[in-house]
């Protein structure tokens, strides 16, 4: 439980800050004046170099990007440089033979192999990549390639090119994205062991050509809205999907509610003396002797253990011990999956333990109206009926051919739906039969709202996983061109002059990226033990902005909450909100007008 000093001490600032934007005001002049409606597009897993590395110059504005990388190389556990990228996605593997794709064309195979190197359980490995520097995967697998898993059998190993199973889309393989992973990644800010702390090892290397993007290419088309491309903005915490959509809403990781019960065996994680947690990847060679445990919780803290400026106990390495979630737990209740089930968290009762609080409860309380839209929900949450219902009418049966394969109706969930990227639905008062539940709703919904002209202040839009750009299990190409007809949708809408739209990713899904996150070698911004993590794209866009721009402040998650906060005189979650910049300079060199 956090000690009740922290909380008090936390209550009490969050009051005082309240207080101080409250008095400030937000007026006329602020450019958080500029919109009545702020829409947050959450993609899922995709670094700032990954997707956006080769942006262009926008009005002569710079934007740091692969050009400006430097000492991109990668090291092994021993700190010294790869010189053979060992690659394990199925269309990277070197090969000289010819493929087939669906249509009955022939395609050459993949490279032949340019040099030869060791795994870490000593095994010989051909590569077609020299070193360890970024390499275009557009060139590689592109958008018609044939290597997308069908909806309803992920494959998180990605399928052959031209395997009669793939699809369109040029899909990759899977890549980890774990807490204790990303911190041995990041390597202190030199970015240089994202090879080795991955289960993909190489492809952590790999980037799109970003002008073949179908983003950049609608906000490059004439007659596309403005834009501001904020290129230092960074994920709130290390990891995953899960703990980020957390702090997108709370600014802080739930601690494992142990008044409900026992912490489970083995949830906590075990690390080696490197401050890693995994024993199975291709390019690390465990230390003999170690127990390791990759479990949904921190580490237990060790006897001399010590506490992070937040009030947090961390271990004497800096990293975060306790019981806190920061891996993927499901949800207590439905739409919930398979695997470890986090306790509701309470946000109910104040004088219970555990007590925390999110920005859609402190909406509420001001009278805010918002929404958190997901795609697949009605169908995943039992809304039968609903707009975005497609499982038929006929009582006990799931007929929409995409439904999971355990699915229990009326919860018929597509197989690929999130279940942990659903943040809300961890908390008691978003609960089913809770009165909060009404502001969870489907993409369908977000849709009539905006062709009806009937936003909330606040929308939050999470697209289905098939639809987001997921890695292993969807298409950077088909998921970028359903972020391009919602954006379509918005700027047709009644409200968009009024409208700001923030489109950004969970997570960097695995993926390198040069630059350093704050408090790794770069103390641009707030940071803790928990984070920022990896630098992601995010990109301001709508009618209320009358330039396009660079915008080189450093931002994170919490900015989106900050500026929530601000706009709508809200008190900050928690110290990382209170402490980060909220998007005002993001809007103000688009030139908004009021």
């Amino acid at each position: 439980m956090l000690g009740t000093s922290w909380l008090a001490g936390g209550i009490a600032a969050a009051a005082l800050a309240g207080s101080a934007a409250l008095a400030a005001g937000v007026d006329d002049a602020d450019p958080l004046r500029a919109f009545d409606h702020l829409i947050v597009i959450y993609e899922e897993n995709h670094s700032f170099d990954n997707l956006y590395g080769e942006w262009e110059p926008v009005l002569g504005q710079q934007v740091e990007g692969l050009a400006a990388a430097r000492h991109t190389a990668q090291v092994d556990q021993f700190g010294v440089p790869i010189g053979c990228l060992l690659q394990s996605d199925a269309n990277l593997v070197p090969s000289t033979a010819h493929v087939h794709w669906l249509d009955g064309s022939v395609h050459p195979g993949r490279q032949a192999p340019r040099c030869h190197g060791v795994a870490s359980n000593g095994v010989a490995f051909d590569s077609h990549f020299v070193g360890a520097g970024p390499f275009s995967l557009t060139e590689f697998i592109p958008p018609d390639a044939h290597t997308c898993p069908p909806a309803t059998k992920p494959a998180p190993n990605g399928v052959e090119l031209g395997d009669p199973a793939g699809l369109p889309g040029g899909c990759t393989r899977d890549l980890v994205h774990r807490f204790y992973q990303e911190q041995y990644q990041i390597d202190g800010g030199r970015q240089d062991r994202y090879a080795v702390g991955s289960d993909a090892a190489g492809l952590t290397q790999g980037h799109y050509d970003t002008r073949s993007l179908p983003i950049y290419r609608y906000l490059h088309a004439t007659g596309h809205p403005n834009y501001v491309l904020a290129d230092h903005f960074f994920q709130a915490a290390f990891g995953g999907s899960f703990l980020n959509h957390q702090y997108l809403i709370g600014a802080r990781a739930p601690e494992y509610d142990t008044t409900r019960g026992p912490v489970p065996a083995d949830a906590n994680s075990r690390l080696d003396s490197a401050s890693f947690p995994a024993n199975n990847y291709p390019l690390y060679a465990p230390w003999p002797g170690t127990e390791y445990t990759d479990g949904p919780l921190t580490q237990n803290c060790p006897l001399l253990s010590t506490v992070s400026a937040n009030g947090l106990p961390v271990d004497m390495e800096g990293r975060a011990c306790g019981n806190f979630a920061v891996n993927t737990a499901e949800p207590p209740w439905q739409p919930s999956g398979a695997g470890p089930r986090l306790p509701a968290i309470n946000d109910t009762d104040p004088a219970r333990p555990f007590f925390e609080t999110n920005i859609g409860d402190e909406l509420s309380a001001g009278g805010v109206t918002w929404k958190w839209y997901a795609g697949g929900w009605d169908n995943a949450a039992g809304n039968v009926g609903g707009r975005g219902w497609t499982n038929g009418g006929q009582p006990g049966v799931c007929s929409d051919p995409a439904h999971a394969a355990a699915s229990r109706y009326p919860y018929c969930p597509d197989a690929l739906f999130g279940f942990h990227h659903q943040p809300f639905n961890y908390f008691s008062a978003y609960a089913p039969g809770a009165p909060g539940r009404a502001h969870l709703a489907d993409e369908a919904d977000f849709i009539d709202a905006v062709t009806r002209g009937r936003l909330p202040s606040v929308s939050f839009v999470k697209p289905t996983v098939a639809e987001s750009e997921h890695p292993g299990y969807a298409s950077t190409d088909s998921g970028e061109l359903h972020l391009v007809d919602l954006l379509r949708r918005i700027e047709a809408g009644p409200q968009a002059d009024r409208t700001v739209v923030l489109v950004t990713y969970d997570e960097f899904g695995g993926q390198w990226d040069h630059f350093a996150p704050p408090g790794q070698g770069n103390d641009a911004g707030p940071h803790d033990a928990y984070g920022p993590g990896t630098r992601i794209p995010a990109l301001v866009i709508g009618k209320p902005l009358h330039r396009s721009s660079v915008d080189h402040t450093t931002y994170d998650t919490t900015s989106i909450l900050a500026t929530i906060e601000h706009r709508f005189g809200l008190p900050p979650l928690a110290s990382r909100d209170a402490a980060v910049a909220d998007l005002r300079r993001a809007l103000s060199s688009g030139a908004v007008r009021n």
